[in-house]
């Protein structure tokens, strides 16, 4: 995983807001937002980071901890697009952890994670499952969700009751030994968080938890930099 040379990230914003989503939800992070993702999901809502042409800032890590310590938090939430694709990834997070911040990142399920589930006691995974409503389920692999520890997140993006049903039958299931957390968010304009909460007094799912995406609460559904 370490790689000795000067790595340089493609970096379409860095900006301080509070956490939608995740384990640190509602509390204020330094987000970093890297260029490029490997799949298209249906519902994707930051479509403009993964485009070819999208306005990138070509940074190092010692530039990307530069502009992080301006804001003075202590959470830094590495997204995308897919920062896990990145080549260098792996020296970014751990000079985030040696600098003393507490670390999210945000990456979906079809890159193979196991080598870093190592990380999983210092470092926050949440990792997407990708549903039949994202058309993507087919690039999901398993064995990313079964690897990491109760400090990670398997997040379920709905978009319908076959997407909840299926999110249900995999927990029950394929899913049945993971030690993550599970949370169903609301493909924002596609299904009633309502519907998601009757999914789960149906089914008794005391497991999973409904969580809504706060940033698209507080400010524009479409909205950036927040």
């Amino acid at each position: 995983m370490p790689e000795n040379s000067i790595e340089i990230f493609e970096i379409v914003e860095i900006f301080e807001s509070i956490n939608g989503e995740g384990l640190k939800a509602g509390e204020l992070s330094a987000f970093v937002r890297m260029k490029g993702c490997n799949l298209d999901c249906s519902f994707c809502d930051t479509a403009w980071a993964k485009e070819k042409d999208a306005e990138a800032t070509y940074m190092t890590t010692s530039e990307i901890l530069e502009e992080i310590a301006s804001f003075g938090v202590k959470n830094v939430t590495l997204t995308g697009g897919e920062p896990m694709e990145k080549k260098g990834i792996f020296s970014l997070i751990m000079a985030l952890v040696d600098h003393g911040y507490q670390v999210e990142v945000e990456t979906n399920g079809s890159i193979d994670l196991r080598e870093y589930a190592l990380l999983s006691d210092i470092v926050s995974f949440t990792i997407d499952y990708k549903l039949p409503g994202s058309g993507m389920e087919e690039k999901m692999l398993l064995e990313n969700f079964l690897c990491f520890g109760e400090k990670n997140v398997i997040k379920f993006v709905v978009t319908d009751r076959t997407d909840l049903e299926r999110a249900y039958a995999l927990c029950e299931d394929e899913l049945r030994e993971t030690r993550c957390r599970i949370y169903l968010s609301p493909a924002f304009g596609k299904i009633e968080p309502e519907e998601i909460v009757e999914f789960m007094k149906e089914k008794k799912w005391t497991e999973a938890r409904l969580q809504l995406q706060l940033h698209k609460i507080i400010w524009e559904p479409d909205a950036r930099g927040v």
